[in-house]
């Protein structure tokens, strides 16, 4: 990308969290002059100081070198040749795109576009939100997309912990209506990934969310044949090896909470337009039952009434320290509708106390050994990395208890199973 005479930085990112602040940072490693605009001190003085404000491997150095600078005032973005917009598209409560985040920013930004300007939206939105942008912006500014300002929707799809590797091997869809806009952004995102793939903008946003939706429906899919066969009394991680054995034409996934921010959230952006029941409905239906499904069936072999229970990780997904949308502290509230004795809860990815939601208490956060140690029941609610290992000591620490392995980390091919099969003479 070649910057025009008249701006003085490359890009400005707005929104440094999760998909904006490794985007910013890799663009610097590729040479760009980037900044970064959030509304969020504390995480504007965690980047500032040279400090990663979340766990995000392959970045430290990076933001330790402090190159990458955040400010808190939009006005920046006025010399900076493209703007990129990755603040957050909630759902709300009622099948409904939350777009007040990309609507302050443009509030914010708009006395500061002129012509010349690249505006990409790189959030995961609804279809034809990047249309809508378009005319606000035009509204706002009294400039026309596509003549004075450039307009595209870039979508980010890499997985959180896989940032640094993703964003230079992942193909960078670009979505624009005009071909100037499209110039523009290819011209930006190019600077990054291998390879470019240009199309309008409602096929750029239905990309990113046929990717996670087609992920979703697929783990709703594992999720259901895991339930159908435990209430068969068959075992779903064998009925699993056996299915995929050799076999050519499919691969049944393994079961497990599915949640985060975007695969349990972005069949909504489908179905706000939609009022039919359908595949990805049922499919939200399946896998916000799990949590549920697991207690009620632990339930079978042993009451939770006044029982202590352990419950070992916290987050939405293996290895982060992001808890956001997760399904475990739901899989807690139905623990503790059974009226346990204790509920303790470990995750080594996050504080003490835990990261609460709004409207839920705060919660201890212990270490593997205190939170496990004399439990009749363990739920594994999270494969991180470290459990395969961890859970083997659940034979010496809590050997009569009940424990709940979806996901399989013991590696006893059981969902349901006594924490003494862990000992020695199973070890796999």
């Amino acid at each position: 990308m070649k910057r025009a005479p008249e701006f003085t930085h490359d890009v400005c990112i707005i929104g440094t969290g999760r998909v904006g602040l490794p985007l910013g940072l890799s663009l610097v490693d590729a040479g760009l002059d980037a900044l970064g605009v959030d509304v969020d001190p504390a995480i504007r003085d965690a980047i500032n100081a040279g400090r990663m404000p979340f766990a995000e491997p392959g970045y430290d150095a990076l933001v330790n070198a402090r190159r990458f600078v955040v400010h808190g005032d939009p006005a920046i973005a006025a010399d900076c040749a493209a703007v990129v917009i990755t603040v957050g598209t909630p759902l709300r409560n009622h099948i409904e795109s939350d777009l007040r985040q990309i609507d302050a920013v443009l509030d914010g930004l708009a006395p500061h576009l002129r012509a010349g300007h690249l505006v990409c939206l790189r959030s995961t939105v609804a279809p034809r939100t990047t249309r809508y942008v378009a005319r606000r912006l035009q509204r706002l500014t009294g400039l026309t997309v596509g003549e004075d300002l450039s307009l595209a929707f870039c979508p980010e799809r890499i997985a959180e912990g896989r940032a640094r590797i993703e964003l230079r091997t992942l193909p960078q869809i670009i979505g624009a209506d005009d071909e100037t806009s499209g110039d523009a952004a290819e011209a930006l995102f190019g600077r990054l990934a291998p390879e470019t793939l240009r199309t309008d903008t409602v096929s750029a946003e239905l990309v990113k969310l046929f990717n996670n939706i087609a992920r979703y429906v697929e783990f709703a899919v594992a999720n259901q044949f895991a339930l159908v066969a435990d209430t068969f009394g068959a075992n779903i991680h064998e009925v699993r090896r056996l299915a995929n054995h050799r076999y050519p034409r499919n691969g049944i996934a393994a079961p497990g909470l599915t949640a985060g921010t975007c695969l349990r959230k972005d069949f909504g952006m489908i179905n706000e337009w939609n009022p039919h029941p359908d595949l990805m409905l049922a499919a939200w239906k399946m896998n916000e039952y799990v949590p549920a499904f697991l207690v009620q069936h632990l339930e079978q072999r042993m009451a939770l009434e006044g029982r202590r229970v352990a419950v070992l990780g916290y987050s939405f997904k293996r290895d982060t320290d992001d808890v956001r949308d997760s399904l475990v502290p739901k899989l807690v509230r139905y623990i503790e509708r059974c009226v346990p004795a204790e509920v303790r809860i470990s995750d080594h990815n996050l504080p003490d106390p835990l990261p609460a939601a709004e409207g839920e208490p705060a919660r201890r956060n212990h270490d593997f050994a205190a939170a496990v140690r004399g439990a009749d029941a363990v739920f594994v609610a999270i494969d991180h990395s470290i459990y395969p290992t961890l859970v083997r000591k659940l034979a010496a620490l809590a050997p009569d208890a009940w424990v709940v392995d979806l996901w399989n980390v013991g590696r006893i091919e059981q969902t349901f199973y006594r924490a003494h099969a862990l000992g020695p003479a199973n070890a796999r």
